[in-house]
């Protein structure tokens, strides 16, 4: 069955259940058990691209690759909305169950990301393929409607998450942040169309509003990050299934130094006068968060060999170890050329050989998943 797409009832308590793995057979697919956590598989192809394309070196064929990689996510992302529209069309009481159940809900934020990161491959390699011009409009459409979603989800999941979910005192999870990082992702993005605008205030306006989305973004994650550390210490290891979702703790810590490097790049080539202040910010800031990411990196990793070791399969929560990061490689990649050190780029060059093995791994199994009719089955019991 696909992860964690089986709502209870609103009386049901809830601690995060372990997702099914591959194992055993399904009883038929069916689009009623399609939940948006399916993105996040958009997601982790598209970082494919957007990292390759940030890496400070030239590697013969990477270019194609990533192609490849960013027309692979936008088929992914159009036959995933159309499957997710005709789930609310038919399904729509199964939906609303979704939005209902806080192991659910929360990934709602994955459609605002999907839109984002395959908006960015777009203008960042998408013009190989399609155009500059054709590129520029389809990421300002991807970027305008990930952003809203976005900031939808930001404020609508915590209001769910306060008036009608019912979550045990062992509930909170890491995925709790994907609704919040959206708006990081956006502000991240959103740099690289502002130097596209006409020249006037909307330029100086776009980056603005990038940096209070940064804000409430990374707030919020500092508000949040302490009760899923409060969760592990006061009860111990996550379900094994759910261990991958501590990578998701690497997606706000990467996509803010991503957002950092690129808001400080913008100012720079438009001129606005905070620019060598926004430079220096950059550094400071992004230097020991990249610090603490490799921290929680190595957190995560002992924890999935002690759950791999315990007998954790495969299940679609092995995408959270795809996007998040994605998310280190740019921001390591900016670092590199902030700073000009070569320790920076060589960091991200080594996270970007992790992520392709990551979404081979994860792609691969996914597929043979679907192949197989185990991914969408409709849950035991």
């Amino acid at each position: 069955m696909t992860l964690l797409t089986h709502a209870p009832s609103r009386a049901t308590p809830a601690t995060p259940a372990a997702p099914a793995t591959v194992t055993g057979t399904g009883t038929g697919p069916s689009l009623r058990h399609l939940g948006p956590n399916w993105y996040a598989v958009v997601m982790g192809t598209a970082i494919v691209a957007n990292a390759g394309a940030a890496l400070p070196l030239a590697v013969p064929g990477l270019r194609r690759a990533c192609d490849v990689a960013w027309a692979l996510s936008a088929v992914l992302l159009v036959a995933l909305l159309g499957a997710r529209s005709v789930h609310w069309i038919r399904h729509g009481d199964h939906a609303r169950r979704q939005l209902g159940d806080p192991r659910i809900a929360p990934f709602y934020g994955c459609l605002s990301m999907a839109l984002l990161a395959v908006g960015a491959g777009t203008l960042t390699v998408g013009p190989d393929l399609i155009g500059a011009g054709a590129a520029l409009t389809a990421d300002a459409a991807l970027w305008t409607a990930g952003t809203l979603v976005g900031l939808t989800a930001a404020a609508g999941i915590p209001y769910l998450m306060v008036t009608r979910h019912r979550i045990a005192a062992d509930g909170a999870s890491p995925v709790w942040l994907l609704p919040l990082v959206s708006p990081m992702v956006a502000a991240a993005n959103g740099p690289a169309l502002a130097v596209h605008l006409p020249a006037g205030p909307m330029p100086a306006t776009l980056l603005t509003a990038c940096y209070a989305m940064f804000g409430m973004s990374l707030l919020m994650t500092l508000l949040v990050l302490p009760l899923v550390l409060g969760r592990l210490f006061h009860h111990g290891p996550l379900p094994l299934a759910l261990t991958p979702t501590l990578f998701l703790v690497l997606g706000p810590l990467g996509q803010s130094t991503t957002a950092v490097h690129h808001l400080a790049v913008a100012a720079g080539t438009l001129a606005v006068p905070s620019a060598p202040v926004l430079a220096a910010f950059a550094v400071l800031y992004g230097v020991p968060v990249m610090g603490f990411a490799l921290l929680w990196l190595a957190f995560a990793t002992a924890m999935t060999v002690r759950a791999v070791r315990g007998g954790m399969g495969f299940a679609m929560t092995w995408w959270a170890f795809t996007f998040p990061i994605g998310t280190c490689v740019t921001g390591a990649a900016g670092l590199a050329r902030q700073t000009g050190l070569a320790a920076f780029g060589d960091l991200a060059v080594a996270l970007f050989a992790v992520l392709v093995a990551a979404v081979a791994v994860a792609g691969t199994r996914t597929a043979l998943g679907l192949v197989r009719g185990e991914l969408l089955a409709p849950p035991a019991g």
